[in-house]
């Protein structure tokens, strides 16, 4: 059903009658649930919920909804966030020199295909200055000197919090984040990586993967960590190749799982349907 919706997240301590209390409260005001999924941990204990209810359904507003529901929070020790569909997240990308990931994403944004409001894109370069601002979006370029590495974060940093950016997406950014920045926006910066993790770290994954004679190539689409590339995994997918692939045929069909690995991550995090829990994520497809 389409119409405005607020989306409930939950996780919390896996016990009786969870399901039962959050449907009863929204039945109670009158709530048509639209979307309901539901998943317990049987090794952590957890349990783990999304909700969408048809906003014009309900008698009161999300400030008011957050007002009643923390009773039933409190009770249960929920980890909780509501979502008003039509507030949009405020998204900054941040890329190097290789458009492929900027390209797609760009498109699907700009045809409406990826519902998110950009804010910016930042890079280290300046190669991709004319083919930003043709889109109508802020380009901002800020050099990362290796003899000062914090100093150029810094002014990322001040452009993304001056834009309101709450999600960072790294588009391919060839720079690694200091853990302060990851710290800071715990669950709020999307990575692409171009392999199945950990597999074919540093530099030239293609040509590892090459002297390796891997028959799949793959994809993975995680969340930020001060840890390099060990963050909860968002989406993953490959594609196969065999021993007549070269090198550029594993680069130019990584390119093409990266993008849409990258866009399927997005996606999924734009309409908060990933919630995390430790290293790991739950995604409510």
């Amino acid at each position: 059903m389409q119409g405005r919706r607020y989306i409930l997240t939950i996780s919390c301590p896996d016990r009786v009658g969870i399901v039962a209390a959050v449907s009863t409260f929204i039945a109670s005001q009158k709530g048509w649930i639209t979307e309901a999924s539901h998943h317990a941990d049987p090794q952590s204990g957890w349990f783990f919920m999304r909700h969408e209810v048809l906003a014009e359904s309900l008698p009161f507003d999300i400030e008011e909804f957050r007002r009643r529901f923390r009773v039933i929070a409190d009770e249960f020790g929920m980890v909780w966030q509501i979502a008003d569909s039509l507030a949009k997240k405020k998204v900054a990308i941040l890329v190097s020199k290789q458009d492929h990931c900027l390209s797609d994403l760009l498109h699907r944004w700009r045809t409406g295909e990826l519902d998110f409001d950009l804010r910016c894109v930042v890079s280290n370069h300046e190669d991709l200055r004319s083919f930003v601002e043709w889109h109508q979006v802020p380009f901002h370029c800020v050099a990362i000197e290796q003899t000062d590495r914090d100093a150029g974060f810094k002014q990322v940093d001040a452009i993304l919090e001056k834009h309101g950016a709450k999600t960072v997406v790294l588009a391919r950014y060839m720079q690694i984040l200091p853990g302060w920045m990851c710290d800071k926006r715990p669950g709020g910066i999307i990575n692409i990586h171009h392999s199945f993790l950990p597999s074919f770290a540093g530099a030239k994954p293609y040509h590892q993967a090459y002297e390796r004679g891997v028959k799949l190539i793959g994809a993975s689409c995680h969340y930020v960590t001060p840890e390099l590339d060990a963050g909860p995994i968002i989406e993953q997918d490959v594609i196969r190749v065999d021993h007549g692939d070269t090198i550029e045929d594993l680069i130019r069909l990584g390119r093409d799982v990266e993008k849409t690995v990258l866009s399927r991550g997005l996606r999924l995090h734009i309409q908060d349907r990933v919630l995390i829990h430790e290293n790991k994520t739950v995604v409510f497809q």
